[in-house]
């Protein structure tokens, strides 16, 4: 595979995690409509948008992994100049640090999914 087709694949799983990201959205507030409901709460639609965001959720943090991943392995050509490599390892670090992050939510995720 080139790296046009790389970088147009990886633009299309990150477009896939943006539609994902809205989708969580969307059942966050379908939970809190419900939540609101006057007429009183319907567990079964309310742990169907739980569960569905959840398992959201961890496609999310396993893409946006993945992508982060690959982009700190990626090396320009062996002459480059000290700027730009130090620009990389930079940029690495920032990465890590996401990375980091969705580690803890991940352990947020397990967590509630254990108290159920």
């Amino acid at each position: 595979m080139d790296s046009a087709q790389s970088q147009s694949s990886s633009l299309q799983r990150l477009q896939n995690v943006e539609k994902r990201i809205v989708r969580v959205l969307e059942l966050a507030g379908g939970v809190m409509d419900e939540l609101a409901n006057p007429a009183g709460l319907r567990k079964e639609l309310l742990n169907n948008h739980c569960s569905e965001f959840m398992q959201l959720m961890k496609d999310i943090q396993v893409t946006l992994r993945e992508e982060i991943k690959s982009a700190c392995e990626y090396r320009p050509f062996e002459k480059c100049d000290y700027s730009a490599r130090l620009s990389n390892e930079i940029c690495c670090m920032k990465l890590q640090c996401v990375i980091a992050q969705l580690d803890e939510m991940k352990q947020t995720m397990d967590k509630y999914q254990g108290a159920q």
